[in-house]
């Protein structure tokens, strides 16, 4: 036969090489190949590559026909070849990922592919493919590195997010006792830091500040904002400026020094004079404050003043009340988060809602009353929360 002399002629020399018919009709067809091709024959002798072939690897087809791939692999690198073959022959298939050796001696990533054949004298030849995988190589490590650097800023970021949180919620409101009167206090940020804050600061022997602020938006933004605010809010409380006259210049601070119209913030706060038990109120753009006897429908008390950071005007002219306290009345200031929540059919919590909670928890000792108040939304909201809370409650004693 044709095929089998021309293999006995390889076996006496691999260097003169006369290709048995089949290979020539086949040759055009494979030299418009893009991938590498190479025809081995059953003692897995190297018949013939492809012009694609011979720049994969760096040697003329003279070079390379002939000869076994165990004289071009170390003997590692063929083992591992050995190996996959083998399998191949249990299962069929015989296609891989590793490499081929160029002449200068470097390795270009490859996948390897295999098929058996017999010409029509019943002898086996393998047709098999290189595809040259090394932009895809270079592009997989140029994405594992910049994972890793995306992966030490995240580090960056979330241990800069850890520092915030921590000094955020040092700000937090603090519960305490103060001149015969008790003050609850609450701070939760939908994310690791955000846009609420409260307070509870005395001013003097005789006046205590709480106040509660909620700025637009969630997260990094917000929370710097908030934290700037605040800042600027215990300046304006330390100095003893009346809260009309702290609602105009907290407004004119964020205008004019964080000017964005985006910067948007609500607050109400409260002055309480121990003594001669009046609080003064100023709100502005914010949910109602709350003052509940215990058995009774909570009084609400409404912002004068418009959403802060946006207006010059937004202060009204006369933004602060001022409302008698009783013995054993409950004030209630508190953030959106509690009274913007949504049940599984889409209504809202509200007003209302929250007036209903405190009418109805104002009747617990009033250490359980923050609680069940928060428990109480839990209750109506579907999920999680979506926005940050904050929640002061004090008892007028």
């Amino acid at each position: 036969m044709l095929l089998r002399r021309t293999l006995q002629h390889l076996k006496r020399d691999p260097m003169n090489i006369e290709r048995p018919d089949w290979l020539l009709q086949m040759e055009d067809i494979l030299e418009t190949l893009n991938e590498g091709v190479m025809i081995l024959d059953d003692c897995r002798k190297i018949l013939f590559i492809n012009s694609c072939m011979e720049e994969l690897l760096g040697f003329p087809s003279a070079e390379v026909v002939g000869h076994t791939g165990a004289q071009f692999y170390s003997a590692e690198e063929y083992g591992f070849i050995e190996a996959q073959i083998a399998k191949g022959n249990v299962s069929g298939k015989n296609r891989y990922e590793f490499v081929l050796p160029k002449k200068d001696g470097s390795r270009v990533p490859v996948i390897i592919s295999a098929r058996m054949f017999e010409d029509p004298d019943g002898l086996e030849f393998s047709v098999v493919t290189f595809t040259d995988i090394s932009e895809q190589k270079s592009a997989e490590a140029d994405l594992r590195q910049a994972n890793a650097r995306l992966k030490e800023r995240q580090s960056e970021i979330d241990e800069d997010l850890l520092l915030a949180a921590r000094v955020q919620q040092s700000l937090a409101p603090e519960s305490l006792v103060w001149g015969g009167m008790r003050v609850d206090a609450y701070f939760h940020p939908v994310r690791s830091i955000g846009g609420d804050f409260g307070l509870v600061s005395p001013l003097d022997d005789r006046h205590l500040n709480l106040m509660v602020c909620d700025v637009s938006g969630h997260g990094i933004g917000s929370a710097l904002v908030a934290n700037r605010i605040y800042s600027e809010t215990m300046a304006q409380l330390r100095s003893g400026a009346p809260l009309n006259a702290m609602l105009r210049e907290l407004n004119r601070f964020v205008m004019q020094n964080l000017g964005s119209s985006a910067l948007l913030f609500t607050l109400a706060a409260a002055r309480i004079d121990i003594g001669g038990r009046r609080m003064i109120f100023a709100g502005a753009g914010h949910p109602p404050a709350m003052i509940v006897t215990p058995g009774q429908e909570p009084r609400l008390l409404e912002s004068r003043s418009m959403v802060l950071g946006g207006l010059s005007d937004a202060v009204a002219t006369e933004a602060a009340i001022e409302v008698d306290l009783n013995r054993g009345d409950r004030v209630v200031l508190y953030t959106d988060g509690i009274s913007e929540v949504f049940d599984t059919d889409g209504e809202m919590l509200g007003t209302e809602g929250v007036q209903k909670i405190v009418r109805e928890t104002a009747l617990l000792p009033f250490g359980d009353m923050q609680q069940a108040i928060l428990n109480r939304v839990a209750a109506w909201r579907d999920g999680a929360p979506t926005d940050d809370m904050s929640l002061v409650l004090l008892e007028v004693s």
